[in-house]
């Protein structure tokens, strides 16, 4: 089960101890979903149910499954796309060059408060038509399983503000430890954003209004940490949160692996013999820093392994959408 090297060890007084996940210090104040610790009869086993043949069930994907939790269950398409330029570094800038033809190019990048990256380009005025309309496309791989990516349409120019230059000029040192030519710093306006959940999938427009009101998902510095520790160190905690908030008729699964965590919840893939699907499920309410994320996974473990054992029975919505990837 899942441990934390930094938080101290908190054994449980059962004869047939709790696995070591309860090492996580539990939030003093337990999420709605917890349940009374009174024995009741075993669950039967689901393990022998298989995927539907459907790829994605009818299910509305903003009512959380989890009782008295959050209003939604999935961060809107502006806050991703806010999260994603927060964590690249490399963006590609198309437009029209001088000649007419389409044409792109690579550039490193900053952000301003408001989410407009600040690009360092070298005279693009000799490639692209001057004040013309653009895009900047930037994409961000999640576990080498998913490529979240947003393509903002705006134009660039050249900031003015001296405060702006002055923000702009120690974010780009502390994200590259090196300093920034003024002049080859150019501001790209955002007039809408499409934004798309992973390759192959269709896309939602996102207006320029929500995007700039967006905030980054505030756990986007230390998701992946999670993750990986998750997946490499701790697979079966994974595979049982999928068995127990899952309904009982995917429970069919090879493996699971775990493949970004925000503020409202958890995506994961589930492995079958010959597909691969993906779920979503959300936490019991919203966390915002390192400690209530990894408060919220030992307590639904913590739940899912009572459950698993026939200590507790489930008392909240079940996930009931699952969508086939690939």
């Amino acid at each position: 089960m899942l441990t934390w090297s930094s938080l101290s060890f908190q054994s449980f007084q059962r004869p047939d101890a709790m696995p070591t996940l309860l090492s996580l210090p539990v939030a003093s104040s337990l999420p709605a979903l917890y349940l009374s610790k009174f024995p009741s009869p075993r669950l039967a086993s689901r393990r022998s149910a298989s995927f539907p043949r459907c790829s994605l069930l009818s299910v509305p994907t903003d009512v959380p499954p989890v009782a008295g939790g959050n209003s939604r269950s999935k961060t809107s398409p502006a806050e991703v796309s806010r999260t994603i330029v927060e964590l690249s570094s490399i963006g590609t800038l198309s437009s029209l060059s001088t000649d007419g033809w389409p044409l792109s190019v690579g550039a490193r990048f900053v952000v301003d408060s408001q989410g407009a990256p600040a690009l360092c380009l070298n005279r693009p005025e000799r490639l692209f038509v001057s004040d013309g309309p653009s895009s900047f496309h930037v994409q961000f791989d999640q576990m080498r399983s998913r490529t979240p990516q947003c393509t903002l349409l705006g134009r660039l120019s050249k900031p003015n503000d001296i405060f702006l230059l002055k923000r702009l000029h120690a974010k780009w040192e502390k994200k590259y430890g090196e300093e920034l030519e003024e002049e080859l710093i150019y501001l790209f306006s955002v007039d809408k954003v499409l934004q798309i959940e992973d390759l192959k999938e269709d896309g939602i427009w996102v207006a320029s209004s929500e995007y700039i009101n967006a905030e980054p998902d505030p756990l986007r510095d230390f998701a992946e940490k999670i993750v990986d520790e998750m997946n490499s160190i701790h697979p079966e905690d994974v595979l049982r949160l999928y068995s127990v908030y899952v309904e009982p008729g995917f429970q069919q699964a090879a493996d699971t692996k775990l493949i970004w965590v925000d503020r409202l919840g958890f995506d994961m893939f589930i492995y079958s013999e010959n597909a691969v699907y993906s779920v979503r499920i959300p936490f019991p309410r919203e966390v915002t820093n390192e400690k209530e994320v990894k408060s919220s996974f030992n307590s639904m473990s913590h739940l899912a392994w009572e459950i698993e054992k026939g200590y507790a029975t489930p008392d909240f919505e079940k996930v009931t959408c699952i969508k086939r990837v690939r």
